[in-house]
């Protein structure tokens, strides 16, 4: 294991440790993460001692600074590519109430019984005699090489203490593929009510790492068949299910939710692109409807879909910013381009898409492709190409009339000051009826041929110019 300890920070750390007469170990994800081939730029020291006085000597010998967290009893200090931080060995009681725990002074053995995952709680001896030495109490090599989640403790004990690592569980899981073991997963089901004594920053934060995963759908199904989904995301849990009339049924909205994700995930890592994959279809349950010579419909839920974002991100701690607009602007024209790949493409619908999606376009055509789900090969094939055709009529358009962003050539600015008039009805009439000519096709994009269209349509609304 020396080879993996070759960094300057960990020389440094054994010399301090011999020098203090303490023992020293870098434990956790770092150590995970030698065994699983990933690079990692987080260090987690525990001493067998005071951490932030061990952390004090280590950065005055390296020559940086240490920040000290003294309500938490830990230190950090950043040297070259890595963030170390500092603890003292501890164990750890919990309150009912509260995931804070009450810390003790411990030995190393207690403190890798505090750890969530035994993957997690594998030690390295920093110390010169026995530096390189793997401490492994919990079998967490064998549990990585059978690709299993499993806690060192009871898991009810582990996931009641900490209701967090419920979402841990399932976030490592999904990131590195693996399995959780059958205990921990009956554990989830009985505690999975705890959750609520989490913030939603912390929950958000572990279900974005979810989202970011190779294959989301691996921790969507875990949240879902835990329970979890329903208490921390329930208007996703609501997609699941399917409903027949006269033996006619819908898909099943969860599963094909998660089916555009991971389609998505194979081609973007955009955390925001993703959360549009995610919100799509959100508003189905709220539109669905039986029509009898028809089937199940989902009039407007596009539309409603887009209003509902605001309200989730909130819900949800998640930013109430660019990125949510942007989600909002993608469920809300999702339908489009699939409308245009099902019927023969004029210039106005590409030239309105544009408008609308702006520089979204490309974003807005990537989750198209992923929304498409279905098994039947020739329908496959068919929107596949019909997208490629629309994909070359988007380019095309846009190199001839440039509406990506595109603001209409006379602004309302323009119109009042023509016709000598003040802001009101006619220029809203003016400046809507210009710009739809031009996304019509009637005219062209250009000043001379808008303002010869105001002159007329001024004209019909009795104004003349000043």
């Amino acid at each position: 294991m020396k080879q993996h300890l070759s960094h300057p920070v960990f020389k440094v750390i054994s010399k301090i440790a011999a020098q203090q007469n303490v023992d020293a170990y870098v434990i956790g994800g770092f150590v995970r993460d030698i065994f699983l081939s990933r690079p990692s730029k987080d260090v987690d020291i525990v001493v067998l001692g005071n951490g932030p006085n061990f952390a004090t000597a280590v950065a005055k010998e390296l020559n940086t600074q240490v920040n000290i967290f003294k309500s938490f009893g830990t230190a950090m200090l950043k040297y070259k590519d890595l963030e170390v931080e500092f603890v003292g060995a501890r164990k750890e009681s919990y309150r009912a109430d509260s995931r804070k725990p009450i810390v003790e002074d411990g030995t190393l053995e207690d403190d890798q019984k505090r750890r969530d995952f035994t993957i997690n709680a594998m030690a390295l001896q920093l110390n010169p005699q026995y530096f390189g030495e793997l401490l492994d109490p919990f079998n967490g090599i064998k549990h990585l090489e059978q690709k299993i989640i499993i806690t060192p403790l009871n898991p009810e004990e582990t996931f009641s203490d900490d209701p967090l690592r419920m979402m841990r569980a399932i976030r490592f899981a999904t990131q590195l593929n693996f399995a959780i073991c059958e205990e921990a997963i009956d554990a989830i089901k009985k505690n999975k009510e705890r959750i609520n004594i989490v913030s939603k920053e912390r929950i958000t934060d572990e279900l974005n790492k979810i989202i970011l995963s190779p294959i989301p759908s691996i921790g969507f199904k875990y949240l879902f068949d835990t329970g979890l989904l329903k208490i921390i995301f329930p208007l996703m849990d609501n997609l699941y299910g399917v409903d027949y009339i006269n033996g006619k049924g819908h898909k099943d909205n969860f599963y094909h939710t998660i089916e555009v994700l991971d389609n998505l995930a194979q081609h973007s890592d955009d955390l925001w692109l993703r959360w549009a994959a995610i919100l799509h279809d959100i508003a189905k349950p709220a539109t669905k409807r039986f029509e009898k010579n028809h089937g199940w419909t989902f009039h407007g839920h596009e539309d409603k879909g887009a209003r509902m974002v605001p309200k989730i991100f909130n819900d949800l701690k998640l930013p109430l910013n660019e990125k949510m607009k942007f989600v909002q602007k993608l469920v809300l024209l999702h339908l489009r381009p699939i409308v245009l790949a099902k019927e023969i493409v004029t210039d106005s619908a590409v030239r309105r898409l544009l408008f609308e999606a702006g520089d979204d376009i490309e974003a807005l055509m990537q989750l198209c492709n992923a929304d498409v789900t279905t098994k039947n090969e020739y329908k496959i094939k068919k929107y596949r190409n019909n997208f490629e055709l629309v994909k070359q009529k988007l380019k095309d358009v846009e190199e001839k009339d440039q509406v990506r962003n595109w603001q209409p050539p006379i602004s309302g600015e323009d119109i009042m000051q023509s016709f000598n008039i003040k802001a009101g009805k006619e220029v809203g009439i003016i400046k809507n009826q210009i710009r739809e000519a031009i996304l019509d096709g009637d005219i062209k994009n250009n000043r001379e041929e808008a303002f010869k269209l105001m002159v007329k349509l001024g004209s019909d609304l009795g104004l003349k110019l000043a």
